[in-house]
């Protein structure tokens, strides 16, 4: 399966700020790849250096086999993008807005955008004034997604939506990828990793901390386990040989025990306290 998004050790600083450091990951087509972490880990630099609108230091860039530096407006073509803070002209009504970001990429888009529109409850006649954040987010998806792109790049996408329209968004990005296309998903969100990508790019304090699906980093022998133990009730997450676990609870009286799987949560957090402990060192 080729990639379509293809990084190699990409730097990018801001002088005393943290910005990417070394930073090399790849995505395959038809995936819809989460990309993970807290804000200010890396992730909306390393979505800007990809799409040309600030300039990195070092390292490559390749997006559906075309280099980024030498091809942006090609590769640009082929992209749908949402930033976290969508921006329209206020006056302008919604209608107009979509159409504008139809024009621009010389394209009639819409059949595609009534149906867009349609799915998300999107009232074409008000003012983008008029409208609430979650209401411009609707807005922003149907510009990013009316042109029908190749690859979509979200940025905090699903901020200001209620839970309908959140599910009603991956909806469409399921279809879409269904018939061809790749998604490239920035969250800090750990439910909707879980639930709808395939692989994960896990980013802390402008470095890559893990690369792997969604099934290995879940398939684990940590347990979460909660347990009343002598009248009082514990929770923590136990990792390797359980029978340690069960000798030292034979000791006490235990009046209620659950032992699970990990939530995603955790295991993100198992990450981060990894990279914290070689920082210590």
């Amino acid at each position: 399966m080729s990639h379509v998004i293809e990084i190699d050790r990409l730097t990018k600083n801001y002088g005393k700020h943290r910005g990417v450091i070394d930073l090399s990951f790849a995505v395959e087509e038809g995936d819809i790849f989460g990309f993970l972490g807290p804000n200010g880990a890396g992730k909306s630099t390393t979505i800007r250096s990809m799409l040309g609108m600030i300039h990195y230091e070092a390292g490559q860039i390749r997006i559906l086999g075309m280099d980024a530096r030498k091809e942006r407006e090609k590769i640009l073509s082929e992209i749908g993008y949402m930033p976290s803070e969508a921006m329209f002209y206020p006056s302008m009504k919604v209608a107009d807005v979509i159409r504008l970001a139809a024009n621009i990429r010389k394209k009639d888009c819409t059949e595609e955008a009534k149906k867009l529109c349609e799915r998300l409850q999107v009232d074409t006649e008000k003012k983008i004034e008029e409208l609430s954040l979650g209401n411009r987010k609707k807005v922003s998806i149907v510009c990013a997604m009316q042109h029908q792109p190749k690859l979509f790049v979200f940025d905090e996408p699903t901020s200001g939506l209620d839970p309908l329209m959140q599910a009603q968004f991956f909806e469409l990005i399921e279809e879409y990828v269904q018939k061809g296309a790749t998604c490239l998903l920035s969250t800090h969100v750990l439910s909707e990793v879980k639930k709808y990508c395939k692989n994960v790019a896990i980013m802390k304090e402008g470095r890559l901390q893990c690369v792997d699906s969604v099934e290995n980093l879940t398939n684990t022998n940590a347990k979460h386990v909660r347990v009343v133990k002598d009248g009082v009730e514990e929770e923590f997450v136990w990792k390797g040989d359980l029978n340690p676990l069960f000798e030292d609870l034979s000791k006490h009286n235990i009046s209620d025990i659950t032992i699970e799987e990990p939530s995603l949560d955790e295991i993100f957090m198992h990450y981060y306290e990894k990279s914290q402990e070689r920082g210590k060192e």
